[in-house]
């Protein structure tokens, strides 16, 4: 696949995220995003002024109960006489909607965009919501983990992956988790046994090998190349977007392969060509990977050209994405850690700008130059990911 421009230069100003808890009764939606807006645009060191279109992104609305929320929450989130659009791909969305920003400032149009997601899953249930007995289709029973129990199985039998592969990946996102402030889950204590030994929710999957429910919001601030160089005329890094994919497919065909499926290996080939990557697993420092359920690692590890068909089990573990392997693997605890669902995509991104900027706090990875967003979403349907870098491409 031939690689292409993405338009003018962008990077990533700065981030911001909320702390990220199961229920969060002292704000609305429109005050737990103003927490992430005003950190990232803190971070980035503008004001209102600088921005000049915003775009949200949240995953459908019954998740939370509420239709368009924003419409009501334009004030709050600063986009009154600005353009305001919103994006939606289901759980992916926060990534998508990064994309779609940064497509703003890649086009000429805009100097500054803000882009900002959420969830406040507290206010309904997306376990119900993901019930539901579609006409005509099977009812899933219960949740994500149940419609994606079956790809997990498929993957284990066509691999041959033990089943403590899963709970490695759950005590090293735990782990990396209990090290960030923003983190929902902090499990310090957790262990491989005591992930094997916990409660059968969806076979195979455990109680400690999936996300949680969250209430959280992450927001970046995008700018074009003259924004970025004044941040960096102060002595600050930012994170330059060497390259995006989008990529989407039904959630039902014949011969689809729901365990890698073809959107992702087609985003992740036209992603490493626009970057210029030929050696992915060589040549990223660090990788923000939308994880739900433990088993997603090892599966996206090859969908994404980390790992030959057949092996990603094998690199996990063997620690390659372990905080101090080869290839760290959500050093900031991932989605195992914090699910606020239209979001996690978000923060995946930002997570990967993070490194490259430098300012992962404690779970910050040496060295990082190159770093790895991605996000899904749907049936593993919608695809979304970006290369972001220390270096201007």
């Amino acid at each position: 696949m031939s690689a292409h421009s993405s338009g003018l230069p962008a990077a990533v100003l700065g981030t911001g995220q909320t702390h990220h808890v199961s229920r969060r009764t002292d704000v609305s939606m429109a005050g737990l995003c103003r927490e992430a807006i005003d950190a990232a645009m803190l971070d980035a060191g503008v004001g209102w002024d600088d921005i000049d279109a915003v775009i949200v992104g949240k995953a459908p609305d019954l998740f939370e109960g509420v239709m368009m929320p924003e419409l009501m929450m334009a004030d709050a989130l600063g986009a009154v006489g600005k353009p305001l659009l919103r994006v939606h791909t289901a759980g992916s969305v926060g990534g998508s909607t990064a994309i779609v920003a940064a497509s703003h400032v890649q086009s000429g149009r805009y100097r500054r965009v803000l882009a900002v997601a959420w969830e406040k899953q507290s206010e309904s249930n997306a376990m119900w919501a993901l019930s539901l007995p579609v006409p005509f289709t099977a009812p899933v029973g219960a949740g994500a983990g149940g419609y994606f129990a079956p790809h997990v199985r498929s993957y284990i039998r066509g691999t041959g992956a033990p089943e403590h592969v899963g709970a490695m990946v759950a005590v090293k996102d735990r782990l990396n988790g209990s090290i960030n402030p923003y983190a929902h889950l902090k499990q310090p204590d957790i262990t491989v046994d005591k992930v094997l030994e916990g409660q059968m929710l969806w076979d195979p999957i455990r109680f400690d090998e999936t996300c949680p429910s969250s209430d959280g919001a992450c927001a970046i601030v995008i700018g074009d190349a003259d924004a970025a160089e004044a941040v960096e005329s102060e002595g600050r890094q930012v994170a330059w977007i060497h390259a995006t994919a989008l990529r989407t497919e039904p959630g039902t065909f014949a011969g689809r392969d729901y365990a890698n499926p073809q959107a992702s290996r087609d985003a992740a080939a036209a992603l490493w060509a626009e970057a210029g990557i030929t050696n992915p697993a060589e040549e990223i420092d660090a990788a923000e990977i939308y994880v739900p359920f433990s088993w997603f690692e090892p599966m996206w590890l090859e969908s994404l050209g980390f790992a030959e068909p057949g092996e990603g089990w094998r690199m996990t573990e063997s620690g390659a994405t372990a905080r101090d392997g080869s290839l760290p693997v959500n050093p900031s605890g991932g989605v195992l850690c914090s699910n606020p669902i239209g979001a996690s995509g978000m923060l995946r991104f930002a997570e990967a700008a993070r490194q490259v900027m430098n300012r992962a706090d404690e779970h910050q990875i040496p060295d990082a130059r190159k770093a790895l967003g991605h996000a899904y979403g749907g049936g593993s349907q919608y695809f979304s990911m970006w290369v972001v870098g220390t270096e201007r491409k």
